[in-house]
């Protein structure tokens, strides 16, 4: 028998958990401005995700590592003034959490002060255990990250799928379990096998959002450039693409380019 869907007029922490309970799937999404999030958050999606992926889609940088905590609080903050439903949870990035649980209780801190974020995401597992209790004790929630966790992209060496060994799949499971037990609201699981991703959702009661982790999870998250298209030189196999954006603006600002240099654009109706 099917559930009734429940209306959320505010995610919140809780609301992602009550849908995990009854069976309904958590939608997330990626922004880093004003104008994409208003419509993410107006099309329903739960979550938006304030990803340190502005590093390459925003800024250009080929890892995740450059971009500041100054700069994620920027985006953040632009984010946040577009939202009217959905949980905002933001990545803390490289370099402001890993060292010193001290160092990463301010790095939240700033993030939720300054920018208005709901929560935020760290990676790891029980390397940087301390720093997520820190936080959680603030009263911060925190939502983890394991799998892939491109803040790692040089120990890997690659973005390949993690976790297909037994060594490393039991490690994941184990760090799932301790991301529960110590107060985390949800975890991402990302490029991981898809019958290891379904084990380690069925074991927790918090909800796991996949990407690239197969269809047995609690939600799923795209970076939205590439959903919309926008982007075209990234083909992972789990990217799905509900726009071709890319091929459409690039028509789109050549016709405009055309007009001006015709003489064709403004017309007589688009003057004063």
């Amino acid at each position: 028998m099917s559930v009734a869907k429940k209306e959320y007029k505010r995610v919140t922490v809780k609301s992602l958990v009550d849908m995990k309970k009854n069976g309904e799937k958590i939608s997330m999404l990626t922004a880093y401005d004003y104008t994409m999030a208003k419509i993410v958050d107006g099309a329903g999606t739960d979550v938006i995700l304030v990803g340190d992926s502005a590093s390459n889609v925003m800024a250009g940088h080929e890892t995740t590592l450059p971009i500041t905590l100054d700069q994620m609080i920027y985006h953040a903050s632009s984010v946040i003034r577009a939202i009217e439903r959905a949980l905002v949870v933001v990545d803390i990035p490289f370099g402001s959490y890993q060292s010193d649980p001290k160092e990463a209780l301010r790095s939240a801190i700033r993030i939720m002060k300054e920018s208005g974020g709901h929560a935020v995401k760290m990676e790891g597992g029980s390397e940087i255990k301390e720093s997520i209790k820190r936080i959680l004790n603030a009263g911060i929630p925190v939502m983890g990250h394991l799998g892939l966790t491109p803040q790692s992209i040089y120990k890997f060496g690659t973005y390949t799928v993690r976790a297909k060994e037994e060594e490393e799949a039991d490690k994941l499971k184990s760090d799932a379990l301790m991301l529960e037990r110590i107060g985390c609201f949800a975890i991402v699981l990302e490029k991981i096998p898809a019958k290891l991703a379904q084990e380690v959702a069925e074991s927790v009661s918090i909800p796991v959002i996949g990407i690239g982790a197969g269809a047995g999870v609690d939600g799923q998250v795209l970076v939205t450039h590439d959903m919309l298209g926008m982007t075209h030189e990234f083909n992972p196999r789990f990217l799905r693409r509900y726009m071709n954006l890319y091929e459409d603006m690039t028509e789109a600002f050549t016709q405009y380019g055309k007009d001006v240099k015709s003489g064709d654009f403004p017309s007589d109706k688009e003057q004063y």
